[in-house]
């Protein structure tokens, strides 16, 4: 698959008091996601070419793709594609890429949204609000083992312009 057609949206920097193994493992564990990832399970295969999977807490797949890099414990890339009928044909594929940097006595964790066609500055709000909770949460559960409750209200912005696209929101 060629990286090169995705064009960063989204970048977001933490540091974490960890260690890259231990980011890793965060990043890679369906038990340590359900902790950060408000109960949804990442499954990666561990390798190049692998399945990703996000499992909501039903089981049902939420967000699937491919490994594109698997380069424990400095760099994870995977396609990053939701479960929503007609999404990916609307609005392209999308990668997420972890670059996991030592720094001192932590960790630089480096998070880069990516889309391979422009997308709509609506559609991006809601990637821009949920990210920083989904990270923050992260941070939290490695540095004191209990995850960031964030509330967060529906990104109203996001799904009405996916529903602009024809895309199936479900529940909407």
């Amino acid at each position: 698959m060629g990286i090169g057609r995705f064009r960063p949206s989204l970048v977001y920097t933490i540091y974490i008091a960890a260690t890259p193994e231990r980011v890793w493992q965060a990043l890679t564990s369906a038990a340590d996601s359900q902790l950060y990832f408000s109960g949804f399970a990442v499954e990666v295969e561990e390798r190049d070419g692998g399945a990703f999977v996000l499992r909501a807490p039903d089981g049902s797949v939420h967000i699937g793709g491919k490994v594109i890099t698997y380069d424990r414990p400095r760099k994870l890339a995977v396609t990053f594609n939701v479960n929503w009928p007609g999404l990916v044909e609307a609005l392209g594929e999308t990668l997420v890429t972890y670059e996991i940097e030592q720094t001192g006595d932590s960790v630089r964790l480096t998070m880069t949204e990516a889309n391979e066609r422009k997308i709509d500055e609506d559609i991006l709000s809601g990637g821009r609000a949920g990210w920083p909770a989904i990270l923050s949460s992260l941070k939290s559960v490695l540095e004191t083992g209990k995850p960031l409750v964030v509330k967060m209200e529906p990104p109203v912005k996001m799904l009405n312009a996916l529903k602009r696209l024809g895309v199936k929101v479900p529940g909407m």
